[in-house]
């Protein structure tokens, strides 16, 4: 009997059922994992670190040769500190968005949409600074900063906002397109008269999951589809470097030291990289062949020096930040934060695929960074508030506020002194309009009336007669 059970767990493992029930254990132990609270807060928490971890080595080993300034005596190392600078500070600004409570977002956003429209007329003013044939910065002690950049959240915060007060009516067509769409059209004309189309493309992204995530119908996106190609195929052929970006994109091979040279020095990159790269600060792109290389395309230095594995790694996690997102975004319970977390999440994700679609050849050439991982001052900061409120969303899903308020913060939370997040209550409705209002006490019938008025007599007399 004993050669015989030694017989079968020898043949068990041919048959292959052994690794299966591992594989299975392997995958129940995963979604235990998913479906505790907090779990996606910490998933965001997780992927916002290891995205600006690559960014922080990445811009190091890209920057390095043209940090290099002697006329002015800047280092290796020049670039890579103020790049690290905007790091800390945009660690601070996560924290903010982390612990602002949600209510108070809310609130502040008509606000920041009324600055950021101010910003962004301010800057075609003398205060502006330009360069590049744009003039899109404000320059504060030697960092620029683009309001372009602040305005994308607002409209998001702001657009939520208002679509949710007016979510009874948005069947209206007025009600659905006004005062959003306005407001957004206005954006658009003050941020292409910069010029800036990159920025533009960007906010009509914003505008459209907007429009998604509060269930507008299918028909109006095939509207704004057409119209956004029309009127960006117009703005592309209405500036003669635009046009040649697209002209070069069509025919890659008739120019490759014009227009199209950044694209065709970044296909040279990846490819030199192979599967695993020549190794972290040994591409030789970033000496000269291709400009830029520490902004733009960052994605074609981690290509050339990580090499596929390193691109595929990059792509898995921005992919990873999209699903973490969009669950946050069906697992409130709020429809502001719902639209909210799903306007961010696409918003970014978009961002990420249009700066790698134009690095490997997909898309023409345009000027939108890698999110977490491009050198820049105000992408960074604006992306870094935007994580932290995605990972405030994720603390107000009906399981994490519940475990919170039962079980504590935990060390994380006191570490950070996070606040407990508020239950959601929806407001109530009143009959026969589409309005919400608070519930105001009942009033009593006359009957009881009558009795009240009876027992507060008898009270009365008693205390006459004693």
């Amino acid at each position: 009997m004993a050669r015989v059970t030694a017989v079968e767990d020898k043949a068990e493992p041919n048959t292959g059922r052994r690794p299966r029930r591992k594989r299975e254990a392997r995958l129940g132990a995963l979604t235990a994992w998913l479906s505790r609270p907090l779990a996606d807060f910490h998933l965001v928490l997780a992927l916002t670190g290891l995205l600006t971890a690559i960014g922080v080595v990445m811009v190091l080993s890209a920057s390095s040769v043209s940090s290099v300034d002697p006329a002015t005596g800047d280092g290796v190392y020049s670039q890579f500190k103020k790049h690290l600078i905007f790091v800390i500070t945009g660690a601070v600004v996560f924290w903010i968005g982390l612990r602002l409570p949600m209510r108070r977002i809310r609130a502040l956003s008509s606000v920041s949409v009324i600055l950021c429209l101010g910003m962004l007329a301010l800057v075609l003013t003398p205060l502006g600074a330009a360069g590049g044939g744009a003039q899109r910065w404000f320059v504060i002690g030697g960092f620029s900063v683009q309001p372009v950049e602040f305005t994308k959240v607002a409209l998001a915060l702001w657009g939520a906002h208002v679509l949710v007060t007016k979510y009874n009516v948005l069947h209206q067509w007025r009600h659905l397109l006004v005062p959003v769409v306005p407001v957004a059209l206005l954006m658009f004309a003050l941020v292409m008269a910069q010029p800036n189309l990159s920025g533009t493309i960007t906010l009509g992204v914003v505008l459209a999951s907007l429009l998604w995530f509060a269930g507008a119908p299918k028909r109006l996106f095939a509207v704004l589809i057409g119209g956004g190609v029309a009127g960006a195929v117009t703005l592309a052929l209405t500036a003669g470097y635009r046009q040649s970006r697209v002209l070069s994109f069509l025919s890659p091979g008739s120019d490759t030291s014009g227009a199209a040279y950044q694209a065709t020095q970044a296909k040279y990159a990846l490819a030199d990289g192979g599967l695993f790269g020549k190794g972290l600060g040994q591409g030789p792109s970033k000496w000269a062949y291709l400009p830029n290389v520490q902004n733009d395309f960052i994605f074609a230095v981690i290509g050339e020096e990580l090499g596929f594995i390193g691109c595929i790694v990059v792509i898995g996690l921005f992919v990873g930040l999209a699903i973490v997102g969009l669950r946050i975004a069906t697992r409130n319970l709020d429809p502001w934060i719902r639209i909210v977390a799903g306007t961010l999440t696409v918003f970014t994700v978009s961002q990420a695929g249009i700066n790698i679609g134009y690095v490997v050849g997909l898309l023409p050439v345009t000027g939108v960074t890698l999110p977490l991982i491009s050198a820049g001052g105000t992408s960074i900061w604006v992306t870094m508030f935007l994580m932290g409120v995605l990972a405030n969303a994720a603390q107000h899903e009906p399981e994490s506020v519940a475990a919170l308020r039962s079980q504590g913060p935990g060390k994380f939370g006191r570490l950070l002194r996070l606040p407990a997040p508020e239950v959601y209550r929806p407001p109530s409705r009143r009959r026969g309009s589409g309005r919400t209002s608070t519930p105001k006490r009942a009033r009593p019938s006359a009957e009881r009336r009558r009795q009240g008025r009876a027992d507060y007599g008898r009270r009365s007399s008693r205390r006459g007669t004693t």
